[in-house]
């Protein structure tokens, strides 16, 4: 049974059906409704925190979706995982697939800014400040294009980027 059809609370349940009803009714390939339900239930998975079950999913999901704006937050998803696992380098690797299907994500370009700048605070703690100084420059950039798309988000890289003086803008937007 799908997770989707396991779900217990009203609005799960109610948002289910509309999905579902939706998924029915739109002219869209049956690939994309089957990719779209694996997608669903990776979700569903991962909001409960079952990572492996939601990792099946998406991957099912990216073996059926033909379309990259789609595909883009499949991939973004499972970076977020790898993210949340400590796994960083698997985690870019998904970010940078999900950016090369969607150069506009600005949440996928925001979460690569703060891999490098965690890894340039790392550098930091280590005494190695050329290398640190390179990891800021790089999340700086995966910044100032993640403000480009979305200037009204990510105030507090804003601030760090004018206190750092990698950005001259007062005003993103």
């Amino acid at each position: 049974m799908p997770r989707t059809q396991r779900n217990d609370n009203f609005i799960d349940k109610s948002f289910t059906v509309m999905a579902d009803i939706i998924l029915k009714i739109l002219p869209t390939k049956q690939r994309s409704k089957e990719a779209f339900a694996y997608y669903r239930d990776g979700m569903s998975a991962q909001g409960d925190g079952e990572y492996a079950e939601a990792l099946d999913n998406y991957e099912q999901a990216l073996e059926l979706e033909e379309d990259p704006i789609d595909r883009s937050y499949v991939l973004y998803n499972i970076a977020l995982i790898h993210t949340s696992n400590g796994e960083h380098d698997r985690a870019l690797e998904y970010y940078y697939q999900a950016l090369d299907d969607n150069p506009k994500m600005p949440q996928a370009l925001n979460n690569v800014a703060v891999i490098f700048h965690y890894r340039g605070e790392q550098e930091k703690e280590k005494g190695d400040l050329e290398a640190a100084e390179a990891m800021f420059d790089k999340a700086a950039e995966y910044w100032k294009q993640a403000i480009s798309f979305a200037p009204n988000n990510y105030l507090e890289a804003q601030n760090w980027l004018k206190i750092t003086g990698r950005s001259t803008k007062d005003v993103f937007f």
